[in-house]
């Protein structure tokens, strides 16, 4: 029986989603998530340092088999594409630097894999989480619940 842990991260700038899953053959759980959050006004390098210093204690705490990151998908905002690029670039790094695989998604393969439909909406896709980890509710905030999807779907994937 396949065992592993999967840390599904949803890139921010500001809020940085993070949701650790255990999986046991067909079985999953939740094993912790929630954000990383920085401070608006304090220095980029500065918000990207707290993220390193978050991601890092978390990835000793679950100590995952594999990292999966959603990939970006910016039509409008490019200065918010680069700011969460760079916050993403922080994930890859500590990821590399702690040995761990990465894989991406992208946010339509995440939707297709937790409801069936790749237009799904954010309600939809927070109650299917919540059914697939067996948990009482959906999980909050919006940023944890989408990490928890992205490692739910790499836990489909062939990697």
């Amino acid at each position: 029986m396949r065992e592993l842990f999967i840390l599904g991260i949803d890139p921010g700038y500001g809020r940085m989603g993070f949701g650790c899953i255990h999986v046991a053959g067909k079985e999953m759980q939740a094993v912790d998530f929630g954000v990383m959050t920085t401070t608006p006004g304090d220095a980029p390098e500065d918000r990207l340092l707290h993220l390193a210093h978050d991601l890092n204690e978390i990835l000793k705490h679950v100590k995952p088999d594999l990292v999966a990151v959603e990939k970006l998908f910016f039509a409008n905002n490019s200065t918010t594409a680069i700011r969460v690029a760079e916050a993403r670039g922080v994930v890859l790094l500590l990821a590399a630097q702690a040995g761990v695989p990465v894989v991406e998604v992208g946010p339509a393969q995440v939707k297709k894999a937790i409801t069936g439909a790749g237009d799904a909406g954010k309600a939809a896709m927070q109650k299917m989480v919540a059914k697939l980890l067996n948990l009482p509710r959906a999980p909050k905030p919006d940023d944890a619940a989408d990490a928890l999807a992205i490692a739910i779907t790499a836990s489909t994937m062939r990697w």
